[in-house]
């Protein structure tokens, strides 16, 4: 791990970057990250069905081949990220600074993604400074309109040494930035399967099982459409970034056959949770970071499974917008936080998938080096747990999302919609 940022990194602060999440302590989240992102329930999937239809003046991008040529360091890089998706001290963001003198302005400023587009594009339409250097945007219809508009600028590989030297493989060829030509990933999680054995007497491992009739009127199913066109495609034997509009319909007349048996209970958009902890719901689509939260929080048994059939991975992305004012100090706090020892705090406090495999061993390391023992427990318990790593097996069976050109976004849309809405 030799890399010019090592020598500013202060081991004994990185290993007490947060405290350990056991014996029902308060979580310093409030609701979690992946439930931030789903809050506001009919609204939020009102504006993200809305957002399919904005528009935008394409910008001309043939400049972009010399757009690194002039570009210098500024001292200070400017960075719009999700609320809850850091450490309350900012642990991360200091290093950074010590390592290299460049000051990080942090707004916690992405409360949902179309929203967040909806605030964004005119400014980028008018080549305005947003206020942002880098910015943090999760897959779907609005990465693909930022990139299909021209508003991302292609990054510098060769100024991202640590990306090159620590990224997962799989994080380096997603379907919705082939190359990671203008993104690389921040955090991911998985969309897979959880139950309550407390109520289900059987091991889950199928999505199958969210059809089966012994479940009926205690299964869950999400109400975005791209999370539910997943597993409804996946139900049929198809890869969503392999899919096309017949493949669509065909998820949805099995998803419409589901509803109308009456196994759905509700569509959620995150409330789930509970749900599933007091046995309203027995098995439903789930998010692995919830599901490890609400374990180690509240010292629940929830399982959590990626079935048979596949799941997908979702991935919240670090981009630079074209009219950033301090790109390459963008780029160098990008690969700073591929450095497996701050991916590693990051990964402690956010409970989701690290885009770097080594922060596993790295966890590992900190939790047989700890002196305070139910820490130690918690750092060994989250190094060995696959809903934050991810197993090979596991790896092998997730899948990106459907990929979709904005002209395509409005129809996809009003399909699954019209299941879960109706």
């Amino acid at each position: 791990m030799n890399n010019p940022f090592r020598a500013h990194l202060n081991p004994a602060l990185l290993r007490g970057l947060t405290r350990a999440r056991r014996g029902g302590r308060p979580s310093p989240f409030g609701p979690t990250r992946r439930r931030t992102l789903q809050a506001g329930g009919a609204a939020a999937a009102a504006l993200a069905l809305s957002a399919c239809g904005v528009g935008g003046q394409q910008r001309d991008t043939t400049a972009d081949e010399d757009y690194w040529a002039d570009k210098e360091e500024t001292g200070t890089v400017r960075w719009a990220n999700w609320p809850l998706y850091m450490d309350s001290d900012r642990t991360q963001l200091t290093q950074f600074t010590e390592a290299t003198g460049i000051d990080v302005e942090y707004h916690e400023d992405v409360q949902e993604t179309s929203s967040f587009f909806g605030q964004i594009q005119p400014k980028l339409a008018n080549g305005d400074d947003l206020g942002y250097d880098m910015m943090t945007v999760t897959n779907g219809f609005e990465f693909t309109k930022l990139i299909e508009l021209g508003y991302l600028v292609p990054l510098d590989h060769l100024q991202l040494p640590n990306f090159a030297n620590y990224a997962g493989d799989l994080y380096k060829n997603s379907a919705f930035d082939p190359g990671n030509r203008y993104s690389v990933p921040y955090a991911s999680g998985v969309t897979g399967i959880a139950y309550n054995p407390e109520f289900v007497d059987r091991e889950i491992k199928s999505i199958a099982d969210l059809w089966d009739p012994a479940f009926e009127g205690k299964v869950g199913m999400f109400g975005d459409p791209q999370e539910i066109a997943n597993f409804g495609l996946l139900a049929n034997g198809v890869f969503p970034s392999e899919s096309n509009e017949a493949d669509w319909e065909a998820a949805a007349d099995k998803l419409r056959e589901q509803r109308d048996a009456g196994i759905v209970r509700a569509y959620y958009d995150q409330d789930f949770i509970q749900p599933l902890t007091n046995g309203d719901l027995w098995l439903t689509m789930a998010w692995s970071g919830d599901i490890y939260q609400q374990n180690a929080e509240e010292g629940t048994d929830l399982r959590f499974i990626v079935p048979e059939e596949g799941a997908t991975l979702w991935t919240d992305n670090l981009m630079i917008p074209f009219t950033s004012q301090a790109p390459v100090d963008a780029l160098k706090l990008m690969d700073f936080l591929y450095e497996p020892e701050i991916a590693t705090g990051l990964t402690e406090y956010i409970n989701y998938v690290s885009p770097v495999p080594l922060t596993q061993e790295v966890m590992a390391e900190w939790a047989a080096g700890e002196s305070d023992d139910e820490r130690a427990e918690a750092l060994l318990e989250m190094s060995e747990s696959s809903l934050i790593f991810p197993t090979e097996d596991d790896y092998q069976n997730l899948h990106n999302y459907v990929t979709l050109e904005t002209d395509d976004q409005d129809a996809f849309a009003s399909i699954f919609q019209e299941i879960t809405q109706s």
